[in-house]
């Protein structure tokens, strides 16, 4: 529509500007980046100055090195480039008396492995010269290998120890990298088995454990010295600085005699294999010094070859087992009778075969023959009679008796210079806890423990004069030049008897062997004494049995002490066990050898020798399934054996002359023997009653009447 009459103009119409838009492929300029020059500058200049002044530091502080402290460094240099190796101290040696070697130690190889070198260098990748190594040490391949890499940061591991010299050498030709030998000592016993329980051995480091090894270890190992050396970065030696002087070890000189002891060992060996007994122990010693000459025991081991060795064989018996003496220590008792003034030598006793003490029938080695009789005290120890050393008993009461078993060192250690001696403390009994059925027991050598050593000890102080001397077996010590740095002088204990005991009691066991009991071990052209010894052992129902013989030689000038133990010889129990010339036989054997080599020469002129001596098999049992041969006893007397229709031998009764215990019920002895000084069993038993049988009337020979005096 027209509008007329209007004041204002149309309007223009605006003008649309449209925008182009840019293409997709064109980018924007980025906007410059704008940096202040001078900023830049400075922190250039600070790095800078900061890089020369540690170089500055450095030329600073390698001038002072070189100039003011190089002494220092030069020290700390040699401390990495020096080397200290070791020079190993060789054991000592074990030497007899004479200077024959019975422990030496001989350079063995040992084979050692560096795993962390085998592997970084690939060396378990040689197949054939490690299954050839393998091989060497009894090992298969595959176990080699697991060994070496289970250890695959060690630097040291062994292989094998004690390497003899031709494997040794085959090993090092392999060039195994990473596979090395080491010197390292073995030790050797050239006696083998005639000395092993009393030598000992040491373990696969060098350490006594055993007899003279373990106890005088410390003398033997000496001290390891050392070598200073300069090595370069690749281990080799380029100078020789100093050496620190090593220490040999000592070497340790025995009062043992090789010889003898050889001797002793093949007797008692002998002896144990022929009459399969379960062990045997004989001691030789000096009887006037204690010095002990030889110490045997079989069965026994190889001590150069430890492997399945069983422990009980490494046991030295005569100072480490304890066991009931049985007769050898009537002498002992005896002897504390004649010093108390209780016998007076002219004593006689009535043995009716047993005794009745407490509530026990105790028998005497003469019961099935109704017993003994009436006996002098010559003629108590000569036929060993058990009822007549009870009787003693009671005269001297347990105050007496207790005073000289601890004397003659019953239940004490004696102190020999070897390991392992057994502490029977608490195997005697006290006074106070000796009742009437413990000291009747007691007296002839039942009831009580001790040691062969203990024994040996206390008898030869009897048969010498009185003096208890210290066993041993060391007789000096050496340096590394072969000089005697220290002897080990024989140590007197204490007195225990007179002289005018010691000769009665030598006298008596003369008679003991001349006319008594040990007649098996008569010693052509020797005079000889001793005693026989047959104990029952616990348990009593068993019916087993320990034989021993001690004795001595020559009567008139005491110097050689046998004491000879076989521990159950290997017959059916009872009486052919129980033949005390078993142990008589040997010791006969061993003296006849001793005496002539140590040049103790015969008693007589004649040396005619008893035919009947030098015939019969002197207790030890021969091939038929008995204990003696027939027709021979302990006094050598020879008859026919008695056979039946078929030809077999008749077992008969033994000699009288020989000490047998009654084989259908033993002794009647109770099982009891001390323990920590608690009471036992028969000691309440035998204290409820006092021995009144024993205070009786004994007619003498001679038609005086005498009373023997009761017991405390």
């Amino acid at each position: 529509m027209v509008r007329f009459n209007s004041s204002k103009k149309p309007a223009k119409p605006k003008k649309t500007i449209r925008k182009l838009a840019q293409p997709a492929s064109v980018k924007p300029n980025k906007p410059k980046m704008m940096f202040e020059k001078c900023f830049l500058r400075g922190r250039y200049l600070i790095a800078t100055s900061f890089i020369f002044l540690g170089l500055g530091a450095l030329v600073a502080r390698a001038a002072y090195v070189q100039s003011v402290n190089s002494e220092t460094l030069s020290g700390e240099a040699d401390k990495r480039s020096l080397r200290k190796d070791d020079v190993l101290s060789v054991r000592g040696s074990i030497l007899d008396r004479n200077g024959q070697l019975l422990s030496v130690s001989v350079p063995m190889s040992a084979i050692v492995a560096e795993p962390r070198l085998m592997l970084k260098e690939n060396a378990l990748d040689d197949k054939e010269r490690i299954k050839a190594l393998a091989n060497e040490l009894n090992m298969t391949p595959a176990e080699l290998v697991k060994k070496i890499e289970k250890n695959p940061k060690s630097g040291f591991l062994y292989l094998a120890r004690q390497v003899e010299a031709g494997k040794a050498n085959y090993i090092r030709d392999l060039k195994i990298k990473g596979i090395s030998l080491e010197t390292e000592p073995r030790r050797f016993y050239p006696r083998v088995e005639e000395a092993a329980q009393l030598i000992g051995f040491t373990n696969i480091d060098g350490k006594g454990i055993e007899g003279v090894e373990a106890s005088f270890n410390s003398m033997l190992v000496g001290k390891d010295g050392a070598r200073v050396v300069r090595k370069d970065k690749r281990g080799n030696v380029v100078e020789h600085i100093a050496d620190e002087k090593k220490y040999d070890a000592q070497d340790v000189t025995l009062s043992i005699d090789e010889k003898l002891q050889s001797m002793v060992y093949r007797e008692i060996k002998k002896a144990v294999t022929e009459n399969k007994a379960e062990s045997g122990t004989a001691v030789l010693v000096d009887v006037r010094t204690g010095e002990v000459l030889a110490m045997a025991t079989a069965p026994s081991y190889n001590p150069n070859n430890l492997a399945n060795v069983k422990d009980e064989l490494k046991r030295n018996r005569a100072i480490t087992d304890t066991f009931e003496p049985g007769s050898p220590s009537k002498i002992l008792t005896v002897a504390a009778g004649l010093e108390e003034g209780v016998l007076k030598g002219n004593e006689y006793f009535d043995c009716g075969g047993y005794l009745h003490v407490g509530d026990w029938d105790i028998k005497c080695t003469a019961y099935r023959k109704g017993g003994h009789g009436s006996l002098s005290l010559t003629e108590s120890i000569m036929k060993s009679c058990n009822v007549a050393m009870m009787r003693i008993g009671a005269m001297m009461g347990s105050g007496i008796f207790a005073k000289y078993q601890a004397m003659f060192g019953m239940g004490q250690k004696t102190g020999i210079d070897l390991p392992g001696e057994a502490d029977a403390a608490g195997l005697v009994y006290s006074a106070d806890k000796m009742g009437p059925t413990e000291l009747a027991t007691n007296a002839f050598g039942q009831n009580y423990n001790c040691t062969m050593i203990q024994m040996a000890a206390a008898l030869c102080s009897v048969i010498n004069g009185g003096s208890y001397y210290e066993p041993h077996v060391v007789r000096q010590i050496l340096n590394e030049q072969g000089s005697v740095v220290e002897t080990k002088d024989p140590v007197l204990v204490r007195e225990t008897v007179s002289q005018s005991t010691a000769d009665y009691l030598k006298e008596a066991m003369f008679q003991t062997v001349e006319n008594g009991t040990g007649g098996a071990a008569k010693v052509a052209g020797y005079q000889v004494g001793g005693k026989t010894g047959t104990a029952e052992k616990q348990p009593r129902s068993a019916k087993n049995y320990l034989v021993s013989f001690a004795g001595f030689a020559p009567v008139d000038d005491p110097q050689l002490f046998v004491y000879v133990v076989v521990d159950v010889p290997g017959f059916p129990p009872g009486d052919q066990q129980a033949h005390s010339s078993f142990a008589s036989g040997i010791f006969s054997k061993i003296m006849a050898e001793a005496l002539p080599y140590l040049n103790v020469f015969p008693d007589t002129d004649t040396m005619t020798e008893d035919a009947s001596l030098a015939d019969q098999n002197e207790g030890i049992a021969n091939n038929n399934e008995g204990g003696l041969e027939p027709g021979t006893g302990e006094t050598g007397a020879e008859t026919e054996a008695p056979t039946d229709a078929e030809g077999n031998v008749i077992q008969t009764e033994p000699a009288p002359e020989e000490e047998v215990i009654p084989y259908d019920d033993g002794l009647g002895l109770p099982d009891d023997i001390p323990s920590d000084g608690s009471e036992s069993a028969a000691g309440s038993a035998g204290e409820a009653q006092s021995m009144e049988s024993v205070q009786e009337t004994e007619t003498m020979e001679n038609g005086a009447e005498e009373t023997t005096q009761a017991a405390q």
